[in-house]
């Protein structure tokens, strides 16, 4: 269990309000079949929700009234935040998070505050929108906060996306280098082609792609600090004969390329730029050429619900993200280019054991995010962030799609 110590002086008795709000979240989560969860209120008192088939109950311990209405009125907002400021524990994270994915009902109840707090997110989310100068603001939140601390837990390629343990028993390095290989296998990559990397990170696909089948590679990236520290790796590699990267927004393309990839970059675009994107890839590729785009979706029933809301991910990781659907793709792309699908496959199975290990590495390195000037609050909040979107990977509640596209000639 993390952070039991940071027990915080409140009142044992909770307000008729705080107590109300508990009896329904507890209400809500017997409701729904297969819990197991022993829940420790600040009052000392515990509740225990049990499964019949004896699987080992998540433990939580509640340090303050107040995580329940923050809960119900801000959903995954108020319970990853309250979770940063140490005002709940569990000795199990993702299969928490897990547990309150599959509560439906619980994030359904109606609520007045939920209703007046959407105003202020709805402000802040509209201020996040991916222009020109808002995917500058919204790609530096997140990428350019130390390449040290990604070291910290990514694998030594710097691969910032879903690897693919097959078989399981792949180490996360081994699993993104197979995933790479993935990538070049189905763009059919021939030595001298030229390929463009709309989102390129650290350079991982591209010293791949340039390396073992001889491509020449224009990265494109909207975060100086990658860019600086993939540059030193090309260098350090002497592929700077084979591999350009540039500072660039994907909509100021204008070279043509036998192909372009894409390793979840497609996540930053946004719902009303989704056009202006694909014109683009079709605009830089040759006819004939392909597209392998990889991405992280929503099932098509949930998307036009989940566009609209302000969730954890968008005020506090992903700024200006949003997540895809199929249908969505596939209609923008056959309304407004000639790319024609070949092959599609959903990797999300591949996404927990990702997660799973990066959260490990990171726990095991917090010593070393102090050091780099990060607080706890901010270390929890990541904490947060990789095991709810483990859960979500693990519980199928989001995917991860591979999907080959053709220009035809």
């Amino acid at each position: 269990m993390t952070s039991l110590h940071l027990l915080s002086r409140r009142p044992l008795r909770p307000s008729w309000i705080d107590r109300h709000i508990a009896n329904r979240f507890i209400e809500t989560l017997e409701q729904t079949a297969g819990r197991s969860l022993r829940l420790r209120f600040p009052d000392g008192q515990w509740h225990t929700l049990a499964d019949d088939d004896g699987a080992t109950a998540v433990t939580v311990v509640v340090h303050r009234w107040e995580v329940f209405r923050r809960i119900l009125w801000q959903r995954d907002i108020g319970a990853g935040e309250a979770f940063a400021e140490g005002w709940w524990d569990t000795d199990d994270l993702p299969r928490l998070c897990a547990l309150f994915i599959r509560a439906e009902q619980f994030w359904d109840l109606s609520s007045v505050m939920r209703t007046l707090l959407r105003i202020p997110k709805l402000v802040t989310w509209k201020l996040q929108r991916n222009t020109r100068r808002g995917s500058r603001r919204n790609i530096a939140y997140h990428y350019d906060l130390s390449n040290d601390f990604y070291r910290l837990f990514l694998d030594n390629s710097l691969t910032y996306s879903c690897a693919l343990f097959d078989p399981p028993t792949l180490s996360l390095e081994d699993a993104q280098i197979k995933k790479l290989d993935l990538a070049c296998q189905a763009l059919d990559l021939k030595p001298g082609q030229r390929v463009l990397d709309l989102g390129c990170g650290w350079g991982s696909f591209a010293l791949h792609a340039a390396t073992c089948y001889g491509v020449c590679v224009h990265g494109i990236s909207l975060s100086q600090r990658q860019l600086e520290l993939a540059r030193q790796r090309v260098a350090n590699a002497g592929l700077e004969d084979r591999i350009r990267l540039q500072y660039l927004d994907y909509r100021d393309l204008s070279e043509q390329y036998d192909h372009v990839v894409s390793l979840e970059m497609f996540e930053a675009v946004g719902h009303e730029y989704y056009r202006e994107f694909f014109t683009a890839v079709n605009r830089c590729l040759r006819p004939g050429g392909r597209f392998f785009l990889q991405t992280i979706t929503v099932p098509d029933q949930r998307y036009d619900a989940y566009r609209k809301e302000f969730d954890f991910i968008k005020k506090h990781i992903f700024p200006g993200g949003l997540l895809a659907s199929i249908e969505r793709i596939l209609s923008t792309t056959k309304r407004y280019t000639d790319l024609r699908m070949l092959a599609m496959r959903d990797i999300g199975e591949h996404y927990a054991p990702t997660l799973r290990a990066w959260r490990e590495r990171f726990l095991r390195a917090l010593p070393q995010v102090y050091a780099l000037g990060f607080d706890r609050y901010f270390a929890r909040l990541w904490e947060f962030y990789l095991a709810s979107c483990e859960a979500a990977f693990a519980t199928r509640h989001i995917g991860d799609a591979q999907i080959v596209f053709e220009r035809q000639p």
